[in-house]
């Protein structure tokens, strides 16, 4: 019975990481892997023999950067056939010794390089590369070729071409398995989503379809349904990681344990999976583990596959709530903080303003966009740079004023291709009262306008004219609130359109008093119904006496009330101190109404909220 057979009748168990297990055997990142098969053959077959004994019947050749491309890095260019080969012999003498029935499946990654018409390496050249190697471990003895962790189309196409090429030239194909590999938003790095993948990879003539490395188990779940989905009589391949990869004292470690893999073994043999395994994280005990699973739990003689309607589909792909999302959703009380981007190139004072406030407990950096119509850094590169450098989540401020319809569309796209998701739209300062008052100061969209391209249009796949952006976003989206309008009625009333325009959160203006909230939010749901959105309240820490009496004199819609004026004057040069007490407490009056704050720090005091976080969240 050859492979293809079997897989229409069994499942099988293909082995764990092959670099995971040579790094834990102090073999450095920067080492060639794949020239272990000549200089250091005992390590590769002690890994080989792990996997044997806990009961893998696919092991795969220690060749996944045996290519011509990759080896050139190391000067080992002119020895792909012996590396190649070499690893086939290896595998073969390991599985011979086991006395076990065993596959060996020849490994082929990416060329890490890009190929046209996305980087200068010319399709014939890439499928040239892939042909030297995949002849090399056909010729070899290999049983099957696995061509795996790729995320362009464009390159797997040509490696499939190969593969057939080589069969074809030998007059004796072997099974090909094509595996691609898909980011957080389950598409692909170049956008495809898993169903045009699946039916691509089919359509070139791919034996088996499959998905690997990626996330964990719980991800490629989602992307197996929909492959089935667009492949029902497809034959399937999953070797999820052990989770997401974190990074720890210095080392890469992985989240799941080998229970885990055992669970989900099962549950991939039921959706249809013919070959299971691990990828990256993954080790001999994770195999283990589902060996037993398989051998234990019967097997369901129908694949449990629920064919969803298209649009069901879309939705399951969707990527997660954002934790900010989440936090407010389940009525959690959340704390995000303003910081406006450098005036300069610099960012070193932001991150560690950042740093600090993150470790002091806030969810979420707000970043403002141009305060005071002032010319600063791009607001989303500030974003991206908190998110990377940070790793704590941001909220861009997106203002209309000065953005056409093309404009705000593009920026949008460039947020969420930088991982942003949260957005607070506003309308914006006027150009007239910043560093360029003869700026344009147009805009096609007010705040309520914008927040419904973004909830009815971007994150259901379409542009404002109907278009497809290719996929939906996924932006949370927050509005302005002024609980101490001068025109209330006006103000309900703009609410209200934001409301309906979709948002899903509302930051207010600076308070000092509690029950400011409750009294427009009140009058609000005398109109139209309790406000069932997360409103978080703007606390603007005091400093001292001239600073208060700025902001109750000269700012608009600010009202400082007398006994915390004279709490701050009595203060002296202890304001500050006194400022921090002021914003705790108020912070826990107003926790009857408000789902978290929006801490506005002044004069740069990232210190003096880093205290009032944690004062706040004893």
């Amino acid at each position: 019975m050859n492979v293809l057979e079997r897989l229409s009748t069994e499942i099988i168990l293909a082995d764990g990481a092959m670099g995971t297990m040579l790094h834990a055997h102090g073999i450095g990142f920067d080492k060639c892997f794949d020239e272990l098969n000549l200089t250091h053959p005992s390590a590769v077959a002690e890994i080989h023999r792990a996997y044997i004994e806990a009961g893998a019947q696919l092991v795969i050749t220690n060749t996944f950067g045996a290519n011509r491309f990759k080896l050139a890095k190391h000067g080992l260019e002119d020895h792909v056939v012996q590396i190649n080969q070499a690893s086939v012999d290896l595998a073969k003498r390991v599985v011979a010794a086991s006395f076990k029935e065993v596959l060996v499946a020849g490994d082929v990654g990416p060329l890490g390089v890009r190929i046209a018409p996305f980087g200068r390496v010319q399709p014939e050249q890439a499928r040239a590369a892939f042909a030297e190697q995949i002849q090399a471990l056909a010729e070899a003895g290999a049983d099957l070729i696995v061509i795996e962790t790729f995320s362009d189309l464009y390159e797997i196409r040509e490696a499939i071409r190969a593969a057939k090429e080589v069969g074809v030239s030998h007059n004796s194909p072997l099974p090909i398995v094509a595996s691609v590999t898909f980011t957080r938003d389950d598409r692909t790095v170049l956008g495809d989503d898993p169903m045009k993948v699946a039916r691509a990879l089919r359509d070139e003539g791919a034996d088996v379809i499959g998905v690997n490395c990626s996330g964990g188990p719980a991800q490629l779940s989602r992307i197996l349904k929909q492959m089935h989905q667009a492949v029902p009589n497809g034959k399937f391949w999953v070797k999820p990681n052990a989770g997401w990869p974190e990074q720890v004292g210095g080392r890469i470690m992985y989240p799941a344990d080998a229970d885990y893999f055992g669970e989900y073994a099962l549950s991939f043999r039921e959706m249809g999976a013919c070959i299971v395994g691990g990828c990256c994280g993954t080790t001999p005990q994770h195999i283990a583990v589902m060996r037993k699973a398989l051998d234990t739990t019967p097997r369901i003689d129908e694949p449990q596959i629920t064919v969803l309607p298209q649009e069901e589909v879309t939705e399951t792909a969707q990527e997660q709530p954002t934790p900010f999302a989440q936090k407010l959703n389940s009525g959690g009380f959340a704390i995000s903080v303003e910081m406006d981007p450098p005036r300069g190139l610099s960012t070193h004072k932001l991150l560690a303003g950042a740093s600090l406030l993150a470790d002091a407990g806030a969810d979420v950096i707000n970043v403002a966009d141009s305060p005071m119509a002032r010319m600063r850094m791009s607001a989303w590169a500030v974003c991206d740079v908190v998110q990377r450098k940070v790793g704590v989540e941001t909220t861009l401020h997106f203002p209309t004023r000065g953005r056409n319809l093309l404009r705000v569309q593009g920026d949008l796209l460039a947020a969420h291709a930088l991982g942003i998701r949260n957005v607070f739209v506003v309308m914006g300062d006027p150009t007239a009262i910043g560093d360029y008052p003869e700026a344009m100061d147009n805009y096609d969209l007010v705040p309520s306008g914008l927040i419904k391209l973004i909830k009815q249009g971007f994150n259901t796949g379409v542009d404002h004219s109907g278009t497809s952006i290719g996929q939906p976003t996924s932006f949370f989206v927050g509005a302005a609130l002024n609980l101490c309008p001068p025109d209330v009625e006006t103000e309900i009333k703009n609410l209200h359109r934001k409301v309906k325009a979709g948002t899903d959160f509302f930051i207010t203006q600076p308070i000092y008093r509690p029950q400011d909230g409750p009294s427009l939010l009140e009058r609000y749901e005398a109109k139209h119904g309790t406000l069932d959105k997360p409103v978080l309240a703007g606390i603007l820490p005091l400093v001292n006496v001239r600073h208060v009496n700025f902001l109750h004199n000269e700012v608009p819609g600010i009202f400082i009330p007398d006994e915390t004026r004279k709490r701050i004057e009595q203060a002296g040069e202890n304001g500050t101190r006194v400022g921090v007490e002021l914003a705790v407490e108020l912070i826990q009056q107003i926790k009857s109404w408000a789902n978290g704050v929006y801490i506005m720090p002044q004069f740069h005091k990232f210190d003096m909220v880093a205290e009032i976080i944690e004062e706040v969240n004893r």
